[in-house]
């Protein structure tokens, strides 16, 4: 079963940057289709971004595309989420998740694997 393991959160001053990674053990991140979700303080846990397995076909929220970038980096089996232009209401636990069925849309909400999540924090 794979494992995953969220790191790179923090406290960030808003306008900056942070790069999330997702480090993945006991299977290849090139094998999932690979997710990003966030939860907020008092929200529901909503969808950022996602990769697909092989050919990395990538997914955003309408909302975000344009400042959110999802990647891999296979040799290091890591998937990423670069944030730039942070905002307040970008804090929030960030989760990565990796979905075993190869048949799912894209944009399917099913995922099998979740990590812990990474906390970011962005400061006025």
């Amino acid at each position: 079963q794979v494992q995953l393991a969220e790191s790179g959160g923090g406290l960030v001053q808003a306008g900056g940057s942070l790069r999330l990674s997702c480090a993945a053990s006991g299977g290849t991140v090139s094998s999932y289709t690979m997710g990003w979700f966030r939860q907020a303080p008092g929200k529901e846990r909503e969808f950022v971004a996602t990769i697909s397995w092989g050919d990395g076909l990538r997914l955003y929220a309408d909302s975000e595309k344009g400042r959110f970038l999802i990647f891999r980096d296979n040799a290091r089996n890591t998937v990423y989420l670069q944030i730039n232009s942070l905002k307040p209401e970008d804090t929030a636990v960030y989760y990565c998740a990796a979905r075993i069925n190869p048949y799912l849309p894209l944009g399917d909400p099913h995922y099998d694997t979740w990590g812990q999540g990474t906390q970011v924090t962005v400061s006025t």
